[in-house]
């Protein structure tokens, strides 16, 4: 190559560099201002309507309409936020994933409780195929994967119009020993997407630019984050699309799995009668318990149930359970024939298997004489093992204490070194009856859990603390030598809530870890698992 060829390649090397960093500026700056927008949307309504709060203080219906607006768009705020710093860590390859054994069916659960009313507020029409999944047990990072599925789900759901149709499934096919390929599938028959949009749909903040879409909430990360987190998991992400005709998104994620056994042979003595008015429902659980053997019958109303609990016990043939499903054709409230068999037939176990939310309808359940539950979608062995145990046991599965569980007589400590998110934690604790000590700093709480002549229930650990941070105080309470040191529950509630952080914390001594803002729901089921549960 002479001189002038090597001047010229270097020209176009240069040329070549300078686009690119023009471009990768560009880039930026959209970036910037499409969040800046987007962060600007719903703060603007929080100092609004809370202006427009504080003026009419006296009008309660207009103060509750404007706290459920300001809820609204400080929860659009936050899921926001959160995009942004997914998009941040990624970009900056400090994503961590967290690996760890969970349940297919509670996670599934998990993701149809949050998404659920959004596609019932809209009239949706959807159903959900849970296949014929072998491996319930699964090692992965579970939060990652709840986090791509409801966010797949959730743009069908903005994007489907209403009364539209929406169709999920998850299945499994095996690979390697030990690992198997967990597929999930959205399909609906919303408004679809352009072949020249699917080109660009995971670069951030790329939206749908149409009349029809502008008044729809979103960011225009999701779907970039969704294909990050999926390729760090070594996995796949597949969309079919045609405009105004809907779209179907495929994930398929490599993941080992563990096996659990099935818990069916007691079963085979019992019989089973099943309430559901759903048809797909009914087939569905019906078709896994003649899996397993079960005899069982399948019915669709109240008036039916009873007609045959009462054949059956003329027979001297009756029944051992009530499946209870999502309805019955002809209850108001799928409540009512629990609550008579309840006293009529108080020997006869009543089971709900549903996707509803339990922590919020478990009082309501538990007061109707429901004694276990089962959370849909239905997979073969969480059914057969949860209907074993509730018969075998024949006692409350969840603690029977309600949502908020009766802390009486027992002390938790509640460490934050900010004064507002005491107060508000404490606001909440009170329900419990708990008694509350309260810690600026792991050194306080240190120097607390030492001088406690009884030992607490539950310490509630922020992280970031001056003095001493949440870390450094968990391993000096294990390493203090107390009698209860090892064994008292240390619960981390942060709001450093990226894979990285649990994983510190768990490796810190910490038995669980609640983000901020943190869940009333979850914070209530954490106290009865650890305390009422395991205590």
């Amino acid at each position: 190559m002479n001189e002038a060829e090597r001047l010229r390649a270097e020209n176009q090397e240069l040329r070549k560099r300078l686009e690119e960093a023009l471009h990768e500026n560009a880039a930026k700056e959209s970036f910037l201002n499409s969040m800046s927008h987007d962060l600007r949307t719903p703060m603007n309504a929080i100092i609004g309507l809370t202006a427009l709060a504080k003026k009419h203080l006296d009008e309660k219906k207009r103060v509750s309409d404007a706290l459920d607006k300001i809820e609204t768009a400080s929860g659009h705020l936050l899921n926001l936020i959160n995009d942004v710093l997914d998009v941040s860590r990624i970009n900056s390859g400090r994503l961590k994933l967290n690996e760890e054994s969970f349940s297919l069916s509670d996670l599934m659960h998990g993701v149809m409780t949050i998404i659920r009313p959004q596609m019932e507020q809209r009239g949706h029409r959807w159903h959900f195929d849970a296949g014929d999944v072998r491996w319930e047990s699964l090692r992965g990072d579970v939060q990652r994967i709840r986090q791509i599925y409801v966010n797949i789900i959730h743009n069908a759901v903005k994007y489907t119009p209403e009364k539209g149709n929406i169709d999920l499934s998850i299945s499994e096919s095996p690979l390697e020993e030990g690992r198997c390929a967990l597929t999930f599938v959205c399909r609906d028959n919303g408004v679809g997407m352009s072949e020249e949009f699917l080109q660009r749909i995971y670069e951030p903040f790329e939206r749908v630019n149409s009349a029809e879409n502008a008044r729809i909430e979103g960011t225009g990360l999701g779907m970039s984050i969704v294909k990050r987190l999926t390729e760090a998991m070594a996995g796949e992400i597949r969309i079919e699309s045609l405009l105004g005709q809907g779209t179907t998104v495929t994930i398929q994620i490599p993941l080992a799995w563990e096996e659990t056994p099935l818990q069916e042979e007691t079963l085979r003595d019992q019989r089973i009668l099943l309430a559901e008015a759903e048809d797909r429902n009914r087939e569905r659980i019906s078709q896994l318990l003649r899996q397993s053997g079960v005899r069982h019958d399948a019915v669709a109303s109240a008036a039916e149930a009873m007609e045959r609990i009462t054949e059956g016990d003329m027979a001297g043939d009756g029944y051992s359970a009530l499946l209870l499903g999502e309805r019955l054709a002809d209850s108001a409230s799928v409540f009512d024939l629990p609550q008579y068999l309840h006293k009529a037939r108080p020997e006869m176990r009543l089971i709900w298997v549903s996707s509803a939310d339990w922590s919020k309808l478990e009082y309501q359940a538990q007061r109707s004489g429901i004694t276990a539950f089962i959370p849909q979608p239905v997979f073969r062995k969480t059914l057969m093992n949860g209907l074993s145990q509730a018969l075998s046991e024949g006692r409350e599965q969840s603690g029977g204490f309600g949502a908020i569980p009766d802390l009486t007589g027992r002390r938790l400590l509640l460490v934050d070194d900010n004064m507002i998110n005491r107060e508000i934690a404490a606001e909440i604790l009170s329900a419990t009856h708990a008694a509350v000590d309260m810690a600026e700093n792991g050194r306080e709480a240190l120097e607390s859990y030492l001088k406690a002549e009884a030992p607490y229930a539950m310490i509630l650990m922020d992280i970031q603390m001056p003095v001493m941070n949440g870390y450094e105080a968990t391993r000096a309470i294990r390493s203090s030598g107390r009698q209860d040191a090892e064994r008292v529950p240390i619960v981390a509630m942060t709001a450093n809530t990226f894979a990285e952080d649990i994983l510190q914390a768990r490796e810190a001594g910490m038995n669980g870890h609640l983000a901020k803002p943190v869940s009333v729901e979850d914070l209530m089921q954490l106290l009865r698992t650890e305390i009422l549960e395991k205590g």
